[in-house]
């Protein structure tokens, strides 16, 4: 029996009981579009978390003060060493992998504009701030060094605090914000960076450091520490140069422990990137689960097929068919029930990647993982398809015309 006619054989086989091969495959189908879309889902998040983190900006390092908790009496006290502008200018003067570094301030406020009011983020910063946060303008200009020594009353806000108070942000340049009793010019509006990690990014109005604390917070510690650092290969380095130029600057003797954390934003990426893989990888195999499960129901409709068609096979082989052919025809019957549950299985996947992308799912389908499915598919309908084969291949052609 030739490739063709062996084909032809098994698919005329196969589509003479529609329903039944339908169901057989059935589990096949579900398992590989599990595998599929568990793996896009898994991809997609990260895609969504990598992006998230990049937009806070990328080799980013940010410096925050330690929380001490000290107790008197039965009174508990938390105190916070917050940053002073002689750390800044240490670390500003000293430090040798840093592209650009800005002090931060950040509080939160009832902003006014023309057409509306919302509470949105405050935060003073120096110009390179920018630069380390990676944000770019999309009106108007970034307000400069000159500001920050005179104080101006000049801000840049983000996309979404443009359109609450202006209804766009085309229309925001040149309008006046109210924060308090205190009124600013909106000089730009910066380019959308969406939600990320602690809320809304494009939400939020940001002041010269100086004209911040004096106007705004009424302070003149120093809340946050941002630091870009030249190159991603650098980020090791500068990270334990920043701790060290700080404790210096703090005055902290050497076996203490430091008054300051740093975070490492690339680490942050990476770590992010293998906790949403190893949980994408244990949900594939998962719902892998199902494809086995889908073997076992093919060698089970497989056995019964070969119980069902004991006579044909006897008058196969009685007029000179071969053990090989009988068990060729019966595996190939199997792989093909299992390829074509893959392929359906695949497009099911498709089809609810799609609708999931509609509501706001992020998922990615990886063509590789499509490949995969589908050999392993029909890597199923072999291995289980195999001992059918066998049996069928294996029976006497006297017992099997006997059979009733």
């Amino acid at each position: 029996m030739n490739i063709f006619q062996l084909f032809q054989t098994c698919l005329r086989s196969i589509f003479r009981n529609r329903m039944r091969s339908l169901l057989t495959s059935l589990g096949v189908i579900i398992g590989v579009g599990s595998v599929i879309i568990m793996v896009a889902i898994g991809e997609g998040s990260q895609k969504l978390i990598e992006e998230s983190l990049t937009a806070m900006g990328t080799n980013l390092l940010q410096v925050t003060p330690r929380r001490s908790v000290s107790r008197t009496g039965t009174m508990m006290m938390t105190r916070v060493s917050s940053f002073t502008r002689d750390d800044v200018i240490k670390l500003r003067n000293e430090s040798s992998f840093a592209a650009a570094i800005s002090a931060v301030v950040q509080s939160s406020s009832n902003v006014v504009g023309s057409l509306g009011n919302a509470q949105v983020s405050i935060q003073g910063v120096e110009p390179d701030f920018f630069i380390a946060r990676n944000w770019t303008i999309a009106e108007g200009y970034l307000f400069d060094d000159e500001d920050l020594d005179l104080r101006n009353r000049v801000a840049v806000i983000g996309n979404s605090t443009a359109e609450n108070l202006f209804g766009s942000a085309d229309g925001a340049i040149g309008q006046q914000i109210r924060i308090g009793t205190n009124y600013f010019l909106v000089i730009g509006v910066l380019e959308s960076k969406g939600a990320g990690f602690g809320g809304n990014q494009d939400d939020v109005v940001i002041l010269p450091l100086d004209t911040a604390m004096t106007r705004i917070s009424n302070m003149r510690s120093i809340q946050q520490i941002v630091i870009n650092v030249a190159g991603k290969e650098y980020m090791d380095a500068a990270l334990n140069e920043t701790e060290l130029i700080l404790r210096e600057s703090r005055g902290i003797q050497t076996g203490a422990e430091s008054d300051f954390s740093i975070m490492n934003q690339a680490d942050m990426i990476d770590m992010a990137s293998a906790t949403i893989g190893t949980l994408t990888t244990l949900l594939a195999a998962i719902a892998g689960v199902s494809l086995l499960v889908g073997g076992i129901g093919i060698m089970n409709i497989m056995l019964v097929s070969v119980t069902e068609r004991t006579r044909e096979i006897g008058i196969r082989m009685a007029v000179g068919g071969r053990k090989r052919d009988i068990l060729m025809q019966f595996l190939t019957e199997s792989v093909i029930l299992s390829v074509l549950g893959g392929l359906l299985g695949i497009g099911m996947a498709f089809l609810v990647c799609k609708l999931m992308a509609t509501v706001g799912i992020p998922a990615a389908i990886n063509p590789s993982i499509v490949l995969i499915s589908t050999l392993f598919a029909a890597g199923v309908g072999i291995i289980f398809g195999y001992y059918p084969a066998l049996k069928a291949a294996k029976l006497y052609p006297i017992d099997a015309l006997r059979y009733e």
